[in-house]
């Protein structure tokens, strides 16, 4: 492990595009039925060392497994939760820019909870035994529940309309989360609550609105949650917290400035280590960052974008991080990609050499910045 713990002045947000073997494995497993589920555990198991071994290679002080044995960012995770299922339906699934995913939505058909043996734990722990710097977990964060799972799809009548007995048990899903990875050995756990700013999106704000909900409301219900869940851990284990406005296919479904859940963000969720879009005009300007209480908390602004291979300058970085600092102090800000590579195994539209590329000028930010990674 580094002398220093975390956080970093270079890190990324957890997806990388999945290597050649697990795409042809999944295919084999999921839709050929040809090899059971030890062989594709296997085939993953081999291509995480390479992950791995990639982002040590960049010079990079914390790695994850790429989330190499996931279909999607947030619904593996979920689908693993009592009481909660991933099902295919007629109309599921999520309307990007000029492409739909897979007609997949969550269904809560029990009360929610996170079990013992929730698998992710056993794929943290095969990270960490397979790392010699820090392995970081991402999991999507308690508003992935609430947003993404339609009030037709809750079939416990408690949680119907958005009771507090809902957002309760969310809360208590994802406290007990944290103690359970902590205890399988994570120091260093995000969470990717990308609904803050979804809700900054005017369209988005107006549809909620006509559903009834307050959009501001939810942004408030939303920090109370992940501050709740994450308020026992142990002053050991830091909490990161990653915002986007979509990622599928090199595309997206928000826009508009983190304004209007800014406060919420920085002075109501009580994380450690905030990861944010900022490689287009869709994210606005850096004017939130004034809202960045002084003291230990870490932002880590996404410049360098995981949409397409073209690779940032860097004194363009540079220039960057100069306007940043007019809102927050240089020593509590680093640099991380905006979004993850592959937010889903179809991965973004770029190639290997690109991911490659990306990473090595995170790290080569940081040292030109902070005079390091670990700085």
């Amino acid at each position: 492990m580094p002398a220093r713990k975390p956080p970093y002045r270079a890190d990324h947000v957890g997806s990388l595009l999945r290597p050649e073997p697990v795409k042809v494995a999944r295919k084999k497993f999921f839709e050929e039925k040809s090899i059971d589920a030890a062989e594709l555990k296997a085939v993953e198991d081999e291509a995480i060392k390479d992950l791995v071994a990639l982002q040590e290679a960049v010079g990079l002080s914390v790695v994850t497994d790429g989330e190499a044995r996931r279909s999607w960012w947030h619904f593996d995770f979920m689908g693993m939760l009592d009481g909660l299922d991933i099902v295919e339906k007629e109309g599921g699934g999520i309307q990007f820019h000029g492409v739909h995913t897979k007609q997949q939505s969550p269904v809560i058909n029990g009360r929610l909870g996170f079990p013992d043996d929730h698998p992710m734990l056993d794929h943290f722990r095969y990270l960490a035994a397979n790392t010699k710097v820090t392995p970081k977990i991402s999991i999507p964060g308690p508003s992935a529940v609430h947003f993404r799972t339609a009030q037709d799809d809750i079939l416990v009548p408690e949680y119907k309309n958005d009771t507090e007995e809902y957002f309760d048990d969310i809360t208590a899903t994802y406290r007990k989360a944290v103690e359970k990875f902590y205890e399988a050995g994570c120091r260093y756990l995000q969470m990717d609550d990308i609904f803050f700013a979804y809700l900054c999106d005017p369209k988005i704000r107006a549809e909620r609105k006509a559903r009834g909900e307050d959009p501001d409301w939810l942004i408030g219900q939303y920090a109370r949650m992940m501050h709740d869940a994450i308020a026992d851990r142990p002053d050991d284990m830091v909490i990161g917290m990653h915002m986007c406005r979509g990622n599928f296919k090199s595309t997206w479904v928000a826009e508009g400035a983190y304004d209007p859940a800014a406060d919420a963000i920085f002075n109501q969720t009580d994380v450690d280590v905030y990861f944010m879009e900022y490689d287009t005009e869709r994210a606005g300007g850096l004017e939130p960052l004034r809202l960045l209480p002084r003291g230990t908390k870490r932002v880590l602004p996404g410049f360098i974008t995981t949409k397409t291979g073209r690779l940032e300058d860097l004194d363009d970085l540079k220039r960057k991080f100069e306007e940043a600092a007019k809102y927050a102090d240089i020593g509590q800000l680093g640099i991380a990609p905006q979004c993850g590579f592959a937010s889903t195994e179809d991965g973004n539209d770029i190639t290997y050499d690109d991911q490659r590329r990306k990473l090595e000028l995170v790290v080569r930010t940081a040292e030109a910045i902070w005079g390091g990674v670990d700085a």
